[in-house]
């Protein structure tokens, strides 16, 4: 009772009515002007500044023609492999002798390029339609790669010709080398089947891993060429110390346009 006695007095009493009033403490101004600061720099970045975004996709290293299977035209035994793996071969050329009924009859390459997979060995009885060879559609062998990207439909229509890629190489760790630098060059208009996309890389496993999720869009990433080992650009200085080889599995990073801030706050 005795303290709020004393309250009411000195509340009463008119001898401090003309003292200012404080309402903030010098650090709680500090506080409040850097808050309306920020308030205001974010305000001015979501009507002015943009977010940039990547989209991710899987692909594969090849060449801009893409690779086909050759299937024995008969059935029979093996007897000779003509060709070897590497090796760049004309329209035409043998890869292999087969003895059949008929008596001994010569494969040969459909079209010219380079054979990246010889399935069938010497002595191996094949059935006509057999998996003999993959052969990469090239015409002399320093040609250079290409990534082709399998990007779901949904995510495709955003691509831009000539939008950056990084792509991440299986085989070259980018822990130690980087990412690999690219640009996309073209965008498929049409989903791809499985069936289309084993046609151009001349893999039904591969085809089927792509196709997995729908049938998804390609888009052809030009490498960017420069003087290292690998004969293209890195994210390091130097990238791998050893070339790429086709048919390495890539994963890319494709960097779509950038975004207003303030386009995803209105309905």
């Amino acid at each position: 009772m005795q303290f709020r006695r004393k309250a009411l007095s000195k509340l009463n009493a008119g001898d401090e009515l003309d003292l200012p009033v404080r309402f903030a403490r010098p650090q709680g101004k500090f506080v409040l002007g850097v808050s309306v600061l920020v308030m205001a720099v974010l305000g001015v970045w979501v009507f002015t500044g943009s977010v940039s975004t990547k989209l991710s996709a899987s692909g594969i290293l090849t060449r801009a023609q893409g690779s086909y299977l050759l299937q024995s035209p008969f059935s029979g035994q093996v007897t000779a492999v003509l060709a070897q793996e590497g090796r760049l071969l004309p329209p035409g050329a043998p890869l292999l002798q087969v003895a059949t009924e008929q008596g001994e009859r010569t494969v040969r390459a459909v079209a010219g390029g380079r054979v990246t997979s010889l399935v069938a060995k010497t002595g191996a009885v094949v059935a006509t339609g057999a998996d003999l060879a993959v052969l990469e559609r090239v015409k002399s062998a320093d040609e250079p790669l290409v990534a082709v990207l399998y990007v779901s439909g949904a995510g495709g229509a955003d691509i831009r010709v000539g939008a950056a890629v990084d792509l991440d190489v299986q085989s070259a760790p980018r822990q130690r080398f980087g990412v690999l630098r690219g640009r996309v060059k073209d965008v498929g208009r049409a989903p791809q089947t499985q069936a289309q996309i084993a046609g151009f890389l001349g893999d039904a496993r591969l085809a089927a891993q792509f196709a997995r999720q729908g049938s998804p869009i390609a888009v052809l990433v030009q490498l960017e060429g420069s003087a290292t080992a690998s004969g293209y650009r890195w994210s390091t200085a130097g990238g791998p110390p050893y070339p790429l080889d086709s048919t390495t599995p890539v994963t890319g990073a494709v960097h779509l346009p950038a975004q207003r801030p303030v386009d995803w706050l209105l309905p």
